[in-house]
């Protein structure tokens, strides 16, 4: 079944921030918090530091009416640079690839700063910010 989250962006304090949380909603996360060294490893990808590689990569937490936050560590050694715009993104996890692209394709005609869909090791996933200046994240999740 489909559904909203709200994404937030963190300059390293993602899993102190979700903590915070986590004691004011009386929750638990949805699912184990992943750190950027839990992702498969990318030969073609840059060499990460310690620091970047326990930085937080995922973490969910349910808060009220069913809406869940979701949050990441920006990572400033990938040039990544917390700005108020590029911290708060609206996550929509979708049912279909094809749902996913038809709503990209609309949210993203005149917008900018783009992902296109593409398959990652956890389903189908892209981003962009529409001509409004909202950011929008797409996914559609693998199933086993």
């Amino acid at each position: 079944m489909s559904k909203v989250a709200i994404y937030l962006n963190f300059m390293g304090n993602t899993e102190t921030a979700f903590n915070f949380y986590k004691s004011v909603f009386g929750t638990d996360f949805s699912a184990p918090l992943m750190r950027i060294r839990d992702m498969p490893a990318d030969p073609n990808g840059p060499k990460l530091s310690e620091a970047d590689l326990n930085s937080v990569m995922h973490v969910a937490l349910p808060i009220v009416g069913g809406t869940e936050i979701m949050g990441t560590d920006m990572l400033e050694s990938m040039g990544h640079k917390l700005i108020v715009g590029n911290n708060t993104t609206i996550s929509l996890q979708l049912d279909s690839k094809k749902e996913a692209d038809r709503l990209y394709a609309a949210l993203s005609e005149g917008g900018s700063d783009k992902a296109p869909m593409t398959d990652q090791f956890w389903g189908y996933w892209g981003c962009c910010l529409d001509r409004f200046g909202i950011r929008w994240m797409f996914n559609v999740m693998k199933t086993n």
